[in-house]
């Protein structure tokens, strides 16, 4: 039996989690073993995995010095900085639904991290069995600066400037200072009394406690105002929303194909997918999911783009269908996310994760171009990127003549004849480094044509 303790579970002296022969287990200390039994005897849990907030888990030994759990385990964990602003929106919103609901029940939330959330089955879903404690008469929420920092902050920001925000904690993994995220947000903001509220005010408290001058501020804050102040958040973060444009937002609406080379192209990666087995796949700039529902297959399908909105449409559509098993994420095939924290490991890369995930395959349509001429990315580079993720790849290669690839070209300007290699010649010997060419097939009423490669 092998054991291995996760690296990113360290920050709780509560517990840790650790992987055993595929099986996600939470070790408990016993400084947690009176929140536990509490939580577990009241029936509060139950009440929680019954509600869908919190990820199930069962209890399998106990002794005098830890209580093991099994949790159900996740296929594959997003973190926030790969999160449409619909999807940072209602992770927020179930933390939120989940501290009041404690509240209710003799409970508090401990710490309200981001990355206390992921999305499972379409739905997010709260992972942290421990971050529960006693709630404490009269005492203020204690992870309520937390929150602001890890979710209002980068959703606010998100509103005024864009989508760039979502993706702080990336290298603002103990979320925005409040300092900062006050200055950075503009004056107009300090009218709404929401922000004004817990941005604004709530950092010029926090600087005052940090440079050592004056009382602490509020001491006491009764249940009935906590369950306002959680209601108020709540309203305001329902309805936020972040008008922003971006390039290939709708982009099916604006794509090159006529209605039958579409109909053929949805054909062929729906045979591609039988052919390979099936399984677990990646939709590498999947858009909004169009292809990766033409599969019909109940199988995990991963549903990467570098389009927040995109992504966002996708959810949305998730949300409607109540579909379970595609998963969508931001995500940028020329930047994806890296290991951030400590030792590079308390949060993984991307790469690592798709890795670990063995994935069947790998649909990659509409990317290749942008790789190539965008990045300046060889085709010899790009295969072996692809080979990482997958050993079956679908990948779709627009010819010079797609109207695409001649603007991506023209866009080069005085340094288009460099990208002469682009061809389809360069493109096989290129990819035939590491792959194995199974077929080829030109789409018809298109100047476009898909590869189905072999890992060698």
């Amino acid at each position: 039996m092998s054991q291995e303790r996760i690296t990113s579970s360290f920050r709780d002296p509560s517990g840790y989690v650790v992987l055993e022969d595929d099986a996600i287990k939470r070790i408990i200390q016993p400084i947690y073993f009176a929140p536990y039994d509490a939580l577990q005897q009241s029936g509060f849990y139950d009440k929680l995995f019954d509600q869908h907030y919190l990820i199930r888990h069962r209890e399998i030994s106990r002794s005098q010095t830890q209580i093991v759990l099994e949790a159900e385990k996740i296929p594959f964990v997003t973190y926030p900085y790969e999160w449409s602003f619909l999807q940072y929106k209602h992770a927020a919103l179930l933390t939120l639904k989940i501290q009041k609901y404690c509240l209710e029940h003799g409970f508090s939330l401990k710490d309200a991290t981001a990355f206390n959330v992921t999305f499972h089955q379409g739905k997010p879903v709260f992972i942290d069995t421990l971050s529960f404690d006693f709630y404490q008469q009269d005492q203020p929420w204690h992870a309520y600066k937390q929150f602001v920092m890890h979710f209002l902050g980068p959703l606010v920001l998100s509103k005024y400037y864009g989508h760039d925000f979502l993706k702080t904690l990336a290298h603002e993994i103990d979320g925005i200072p409040l300092k900062k995220l006050a200055q950075l947000l503009p004056w107009k903001s300090k009218l709404n009394p929401t922000l004004w509220a817990n941005i604004h005010l709530l950092a010029r408290y926090d600087d005052k406690f940090s440079a050592g001058s004056g009382d602490k501020g509020v001491q006491k804050l009764s249940k009935s105002a906590q369950i306002k102040l959680l209601t108020g958040l709540y309203d305001y973060i329902k309805d936020l929303d972040a008008k922003e444009s971006t390039e290939w937002d709708h982009y099916y609406s604006q794509t090159n194909y006529n209605d039958a080379a579409y109909a053929i192209k949805k054909e062929k990666v729906k045979d591609w997918f039988e052919q390979i087995g099936r399984g677990k796949i990646i939709d590498l700039g999947g858009n909004d999911g169009t292809f990766a529902r033409a599969l019909g297959s109940n199988e995990l399908v991963l549903v990467a783009d570098i389009d927040p909105n995109a992504v966002g449409q996708n959810y949305r559509q998730i949300q409607q269908n109540k579909e379970t098993n595609i998963v969508p994420l931001v995500a940028d095939a020329l930047n994806p996310a890296g290991g951030y924290g400590f030792n590079n490991e308390e949060r993984f890369s991307l790469i690592d994760r798709l890795e670990k995930l063995q994935l069947s395959g790998c649909l990659a349509l509409a990317v290749i171009h942008h790789l190539t001429l965008s990045g300046n990315i060889p085709f010899e580079m790009s295969a072996q990127f692809f080979a990482r993720l997958a050993p079956n790849l679908l990948i779709e290669f627009p010819t010079r003549d797609d109207s695409w690839v001649q603007y991506l070209l023209e866009s080069k300007r005085e340094f288009k004849a460099h990208f002469d290699f682009y061809d389809e010649s360069n493109f096989e010997q290129g990819f035939g480094t590491v792959f194995q060419l199974v077929k080829k097939e030109p789409i018809e009423g298109s100047a476009r044509i898909l590869y189905h490669f072999k890992r060698r």
